[in-house]
């Protein structure tokens, strides 16, 4: 399963046994803020000194409809995500919140609980992972993805690939357990937007660039996304959408 699986696995023991022990109110907030690094820790290392991550949020009041950010652009309607073929590759979607389609349809939800207009992976479970492709490749210039959310369901944790497809080895649809990078897969960032201390709830944006104005020529992305805590049921993400942005000629 490799280093990342046995980390996170390490995490999920040490919750059990906090909870075993855990007496108050304080003691649990304490062992989920020490979940929460744990987690972003065993997503480590982050993108290469190539990429730049740019993570904005609109805690309480700030939160718009328009997803207006200071740093990161509102969600586009005509961006290339919108014409990716989306697939889910590993992990259950919960049945009440939104298809795939969510993801890349240009419409926001409207309210920071409107489980209908978001995706989120099924209650209590891991995550999963969520393909994105075009018929050919596309060079990148920017990849950003957008949550709302009025607790922890609004937080990012994920991992990003990108490839072009035309390796010999290259697997279109690795699960959990296989490392994507040993099977046609390059790891373009890993995100976490976990706050170390402060409000989790409301908008979080995070846009994904690359030097020069590109992140390279991909056919496929890959998202390999993760619960922003496992203290309780509720720790799946609700992700509005995701932006692809081809660079410019």
């Amino acid at each position: 399963m490799g280093q990342l699986s046995f980390s996170l696995s390490r995490s999920i023991g040490g919750v059990i046994r906090g909870l075993e022990q855990t007496r108050s109110i304080r003691e649990l907030t304490v062992i989920r803020l020490a979940l929460a690094v744990s987690l972003a820790a065993a997503l480590s290392p982050a993108a290469s000194a190539q990429v730049k991550i740019t993570i904005d949020h609109n805690a309480g009041a700030a939160a718009n409809r328009e997803f207006k950010f200071q740093q990161v652009p509102s969600p586009a309607r005509d961006d290339r995500g919108a014409q990716a073929r989306i697939v889910l590759i590993d992990g259950r979607l919960d049945p009440n919140g939104a298809d795939l389609n969510a993801l890349i349809d240009g419409r926001l939800p409207g309210d920071e609980d409107e489980p209908g207009a978001n995706l989120f992976f099924n209650a209590g479970s891991f995550g999963g992972r969520i393909r994105m492709g075009w018929s050919d490749p596309i060079e990148i210039a920017q990849v950003n993805t957008y949550s709302w959310h009025s607790d922890t369901r609004a937080p990012q944790l994920y991992k990003l690939y990108g490839s072009d497809g035309a390796t010999r080895n290259f697997d279109g649809a690795p699960k959990r357990g296989i490392d994507p990078s040993t099977c046609g897969w390059k790891l373009i960032a890993t995100v976490s937007t976990i706050p170390d201390r402060g409000e989790e709830g409301g908008q979080y944006a995070v846009q994904i660039t690359g030097a020069g104005g590109s992140l390279g020529m991909y056919r496929y992305l890959l998202f390999d996304i993760y619960p922003s805590e496992i203290i309780d049921n509720w720790g799946n993400t609700f992700y509005s959408e995701i932006d692809v942005i081809a660079r410019k000629p």
